[in-house]
C-alpha cells in the first residue's frame, strides 16, 4: 500500500503554487516512476513545440521540404502518447495512487491527449504549406494575412512555451496568467479571418490559397485552446480543483476558498 503525498503552501506570495512532494514515498521506485512520468510529458511537450514551430515556419516561408519533415515526424508524437499512456496505466495498476499522486497521473493522461492534438494541428500546417508553396502565396509579396498569421503564430508559440515551463515547475500563477489571456488568440484569429474574406472578395483566384491560410490560422487557434487546457490541468494537479469551463474570476475564487 502506497503512502499518499501531501500538499503544503510555499512562501510564494501568490498563495497559489504548492509543493506536491512527489519524492516522499516509502518506495524509492515509486518516486522514480512519478518523476519519470513528468519527464516523459516534458519530452513530448518539447517535440510538439518543435512541430508547431516548424510547421508554422513551413507555411510562412513556403518551405515544402520542412513541411514534409513535420508530417513524417508526427508518428513520433503519436508513439510517445501511446508509451506514456501505457506507463501511466501500469502505475495505476501496480501502485494504486491516491491524493496528489492520482491527480498527477490523471493530469498526465489528459495532457498527452492535448499535446497529441497539437501535433495533429502541426500536420495541417505541413499539408497546407506544401500546397501554398505551389501557389506562390508567400509573405514576401506583402500578403497582410500572412503577416498577421506570423504575429498570431509567434504569440501561440510563446504561450505554449510558457505553459510547458509552468507545467514543469507546477506554477499555478503562470498558468492562471495564460488562462486569463486566452481571448487574445481568439481576437487575432477573427482579425485574420476578416482579412482573408476581404482578400477572397477582391481576388477570387486566391480563394483556395486564402482558405489554406484560414485553416492554418484555425489550427493556431486550436493549439491555443489546447495550451489553455494544459494550464487548467496544472491548477487541477496542484490545487485539486477542476476548473474546466470556468472563468478566470471563478478559478481564482475557487482557489482562494
Amino acid at each position: 500500500m502506497t503512502t499518499a503525498t501531501t500538499t503544503e503552501k510555499t512562501n510564494n506570495p501568490s498563495g497559489f503554487t504548492k509543493n506536491l512532494h512527489l519524492d516522499k514515498h516509502i518506495s524509492r521506485r515509486f518516486n522514480e516512476e512519478l518523476e519519470q512520468v513528468r519527464t516523459l510529458v516534458m519530452d513530448m511537450g518539447a517535440l510538439v513545440e518543435q512541430q508547431v514551430n516548424d510547421g508554422l515556419s513551413a507555411v510562412l516561408n513556403a518551405d515544402a521540404k520542412l513541411a514534409v519533415q513535420v508530417i513524417e515526424r508526427d508518428h513520433e508524437v503519436n508513439t510517445m502518447e501511446l508509451e506514456i499512456d501505457e506507463y501511466c496505466t501500469q502505475i495505476l495498476a501496480r501502485r494504486q495512487p491516491a491524493a496528489s499522486d492520482l491527480r498527477l497521473i490523471v493530469s498526465v493522461l489528459k495532457s498527452i491527449t492535448d499535446l497529441e492534438r497539437m501535433g495533429d494541428e502541426s500536420v495541417k500546417f505541413g499539408r497546407n504549406a506544401i500546397k501554398l508553396a505551389k501557389g506562390n502565396f508567400a509573405e514576401e509579396e506583402g500578403s497582410r494575412p500572412l503577416v498577421e498569421l506570423r504575429h498570431l503564430g509567434k504569440h501561440v508559440s510563446e504561450t505554449l512555451n510558457k505553459a510547458l515551463t509552468a507545467y514543469a515547475q507546477m506554477d499555478v500563477k503562470a498558468a492562471l496568467e495564460i488562462i486569463k489571456n486566452d481571448n487574445i488568440v481568439d481576437e487575432e484569429f477573427d482579425n485574420i479571418s476578416r482579412l482573408l474574406v476581404t482578400k477572397m472578395m477582391e481576388n477570387p483566384r486566391e480563394i483556395k490559397n486564402a482558405l489554406r491560410v484560414t485553416w492554418c490560422a484555425r489550427a493556431l487557434e486550436r493549439i491555443g485552446d489546447h495550451t489553455t487546457n494544459l494550464c487548467e490541468y496544472i491548477v487541477y494537479l496542484v490545487e485539486g480543483k477542476d476548473v474546466r469551463h470556468s472563468t478566470i474570476e471563478q478559478i481564482k475564487a475557487s482557489i482562494s476558498s
